[in-house]
């Protein structure tokens, strides 16, 4: 990083890659290097934000903010398709009136939605929710590494299960989960990646649980 360096764009934790996430101290590093470099830190919080991860936002696992944030998918609470991008005053001020603008930016309905959904996320309902939940979820997913399963990652409702070699494929895992009723993405064609509903309880957690330990472990 020089000068130069207009921003550095980062997914606090990696989605597409696996539900990835980031040893500690690196986000905080790299908050450090974009203040050193005078550059902005933009988080990508389209899939970890909004209670995702047990915190509001998954950079707050590190203490650290940044300057702008992308958001999307949770903000509609699984109703309307909305995002936005959250910032500073300092950085966002840099738009006037008439400077900007967006085919679709500012639907009513789609804001109402997003504001009811900002609305729930101040409870600290859901955060809770995803790190009790979250809790159990890991716990169970790690009681199969060693069996059928190489690696567990990520944080809170949000799982990335690596499949060991000479299991099944992602997709072949994800179709058989799809017969037990249950909808899960598979990335990189090892990994599935396990992202429920906030609203999920431990029971119906526990039947997409049992589910996956059938398919990964006979």
């Amino acid at each position: 990083m020089t000068s130069r360096t207009a921003a550095v764009l980062v997914e606090p934790v990696q989605g597409e890659a696996g539900i990835l996430v980031p040893p500690p101290g690196y986000l905080a590093g790299a908050r450090t290097a974009c203040d050193d470099a005078g550059a902005l830190l933009i988080a990508d919080e389209i899939q970890s934000g909004l209670a995702r991860t047990g915190e509001l936002l998954a950079l707050d696992h590190e203490d650290v903010r940044a300057d702008l944030y992308t958001l999307g998918k949770a903000l509609g609470g699984g109703i309307l398709p909305v995002s936005a991008v959250v910032g500073r005053r300092a950085v966002l001020g840099v738009l006037r009136p008439g400077e900007h603008g967006s085919t679709f930016g500012g639907n009513p309905l789609a804001c109402a939605v997003g504001r009811a959904v900002i609305t729930l996320l101040a409870s600290g309902e859901f955060q809770s929710r995803s790190r009790e939940l979250g809790a159990h979820l890991h716990t169970r997913l790690r009681t199969l590494v060693g069996h059928g399963v190489a690696q567990v990652t990520g944080r809170g409702l949000w799982a990335g299960v690596h499949i060991a070699s000479g299991g099944p494929t992602g997709r072949v895992a994800a179709e058989a989960l799809l017969a037990r009723g249950v909808l899960c993405k598979e990335t990189h064609a090892t990994t599935l990646r396990i992202a429920p509903p906030l609203v999920i309880t431990r029971d119906e957690l526990d039947i997409a649980l049992d589910a996956i330990t059938d398919v990964l472990t006979h």
